[in-house]
């Protein structure tokens, strides 16, 4: 019933630009010059409504219309790495706020010095997981780090990973022989905030040797709740990336592994700019992007995939 009315609100939708698109035409064809000035700006908003809505037409993915978890690790870079994880977990969290997305820290890993070693955030609205998807791979950052004495230049590299939420919990089960799972106290900055009970849970998924964990609840339940939503996500990506290897073994394709380079150049120092290395997009005002302005990204990257896979 969810997804059903999913579906009607989306074809409520684009009837709604249809009717829209009709009334312009129509007045246009009036040839009165006095409705110039309501015809112009209605244009221009139908035009981006049309854009969003061609981009939603290619999230065509049986996830791509649901919820997501994004989770960042720092990788190598020490220092320079995590903070360069807790930029990317700003970035993020400013294009969601943008999209409406609701957000949800799920787990952090605090860094020794700086940024964070690791977090996962659930992502919450419509389309969430068909637009974040492009982002998953590395991340790669070169800049003069404010961490060096010696302010020389540093090249730091952030693992970013998207999975899709299960809206049918048929789809991955888990056998409770199947995983263990530890009860600790969280990890805290000190003070006040110092867990006294032990509310953290560590579930490690025996078959597959996966481990989750979840510390940012107060409440145990709450966390382990967390915790095997996290888990089933992951295993439903490893049940996803399954299919495609065999798909691309039957044609007899060759895919490279996304894990080992980085899709994605953010270059501060000794000049500005982002560049995409899938599609070649690139963008100078760094700022803009770190602000959370990804949007072209997503887009060239849908773009040369539905060329793919039409082409």
């Amino acid at each position: 019933m969810k997804r059903l009315s999913a579906l009607r609100s989306e074809v409520d939708e684009w009837r709604g630009v249809e009717r829209r698109i009709s009334d312009a035409l129509e007045l246009s064809q009036l040839g009165d010059e006095s409705l110039r000035s309501e015809l112009e700006p209605e244009t221009d908003l139908l035009e981006a409504e049309v854009e969003k809505r061609e981009l939603q037409a290619m999230l065509s993915g049986k996830h791509d219309h649901g919820n997501a978890l994004l989770a960042i690790h720092a990788g190598a870079g020490g220092t320079d790495s995590q903070d360069w994880a807790a930029m990317l977990q700003r970035m993020y969290l400013r294009w969601c706020e943008t999209k409406g997305y609701k957000t949800e820290i799920i787990d952090v890993t605090e860094g020794e010095e700086a940024g964070i070693k690791s977090i996962t955030i659930s992502v919450e609205g419509a389309y969430a997981y068909g637009y974040l998807r492009p982002e998953k791979g590395v991340h790669r950052l070169v800049r003069l780090s404010p961490f060096d004495s010696a302010h020389r230049r540093h090249t730091s590299f952030v693992l970013v990973e998207v999975l899709p939420q299960i809206e049918d919990d048929d789809e991955i089960s888990i056998n409770s022989d199947d995983i263990q799972i530890d009860v600790y106290r969280s990890s805290s900055a000190g003070g006040q905030n110092v867990q006294k009970n032990a509310t953290a849970i560590r579930i490690t998924h025996l078959l597959t040797g996966i481990v989750v964990t979840c510390q940012n609840e107060r409440s145990q339940n709450q966390n382990r709740e967390n915790a095997l939503k996290v888990l089933k996500a992951r295993l439903l990506e490893m049940k996803l990336a399954e299919q495609d290897r065999q798909m691309a073994a039957l044609r007899g394709e060759y895919t490279k592994a996304e894990w080992g380079s980085q899709i994605r150049s953010y270059v501060l120092h000794p000049y500005q700019m982002v560049k995409d290395h899938r599609t070649d997009y690139e963008v100078g005002n760094t700022q803009a992007v770190l602000d959370g302005n990804i949007d072209g990204f997503i887009e060239a990257y849908l773009r040369v995939r539905l060329t793919e896979n039409t082409g």
